[in-house]
């Protein structure tokens, strides 16, 4: 069934999009998609994204959010 689709049919779904989200957003559309797209294939392999750098502020922010509900 995937093997019917041709220029024709992507130019229409291309021209659809944008119409739909406009000529500023495709970009950052095609990022997203693109960082998903591979991060799903890392998902896939096992392989682990490293989060260490975000995680010590994010930490921090959790931890002063408990501390301030706890002393109400």
């Amino acid at each position: 069934m995937l093997g019917d689709i041709g220029p024709l049919e992507i130019g229409i779904v291309l021209i659809i999009a944008l119409l739909v989200f406009g000529p500023k957003k495709l970009p950052e559309l095609g990022g997203s998609l693109g960082k998903g797209i591979r991060d799903f294939g890392k998902g896939i392999k096992g392989e682990e994204t490293s989060v260490a750098a975000i995680e010590p502020a994010a930490e921090a922010e959790v931890v002063k959010a408990q501390a301030s509900t706890a002393s109400n």
